[in-house]
């Protein structure tokens, strides 16, 4: 591999992922205690927010008929996986190795935790008497949010980590931005999660990025000072 392929990925510690590593897995720790332990204020919030949404979403098909689309196509998890294959090829191609095999196994482990918490914690999804969409499964932490942030999350981070254009980053940031929100707030409007299931996949997938961009930041520095 030529040197000058290993430069982007070879940039300086910052202290800002291990900041954000350590608020987000607090922030999830709580919010997941709060969800086991049914803290009635949280609850009353979930169907405040839930029954709201659920009245416009029966009053409204159309928007609802677009939610879906956006839900189960644009923003599925599986379009999302498919971008980090994408990337996984792209980065092969590249001859980063490493990096690509880095995000391909956050990835798979952001999956992975998202389907042991919500086998562990068991959650039921809401239930209404005339429901606009179906979903399976424990309900938190949501799937789709969670593997929008993660997804959109590593391709920041990756963007950053080889030094691209700022305005590059910034586009790909709000575009990532408008995914993460708009999915959560699709599966809210569509009655399949409340909105602490949507809190904690946002929360848990941020966490996930950030552990993964401090341990890769890590790895790299301790491979570097042992080539030293």
């Amino acid at each position: 591999m030529r040197s000058s392929q290993l430069a982007p990925s070879s940039r300086p510690a910052h202290p800002a992922p291990v900041l954000a590593a350590v608020v987000f897995t607090a922030l999830a720790t709580l919010l997941l205690l709060l969800v086991v332990t049914e803290w009635r204020p949280l609850l009353s919030f979930d169907r405040s927010v839930g029954d709201a949404l659920h009245d416009l979403a029966v009053g409204n098909p159309a928007l609802t008929r677009t939610n879906r689309i956006l839900s189960d196509w644009v923003w599925d998890p599986w379009t999302m996986r498919a971008l980090v294959a994408v990337v996984f090829l792209w980065l092969l191609r590249q001859g980063e190795r490493l990096l690509a095999l880095w995000i391909a196994a956050t990835s798979a482990v952001g999956a992975l935790m998202q389907q042991g918490l919500k086998a562990a914690v068991g959650r039921d999804r809401p239930e209404w008497p005339d429901p606009v969409d179906s979903a399976h499964f424990s309900a938190w932490p949501s799937g789709h949010a969670m593997t929008a942030v993660v997804t959109c999350g590593l391709l920041v981070w990756l963007l950053w980590l080889r030094g691209a254009d700022p305005r590059l980053r910034t586009a790909v940031l709000v575009v990532g931005a408008v995914s993460w929100i708009g999915v959560g707030v699709t599966r809210l409007y569509l009655g399949v999660h409340w909105a602490s299931d949507v809190l904690g996949g946002w929360l848990l997938g941020a966490a996930v990025v950030a552990l993964s961009a401090v341990a890769y930041g890590r790895l790299i520095a301790s491979r570097e000072g042992t080539s030293a």
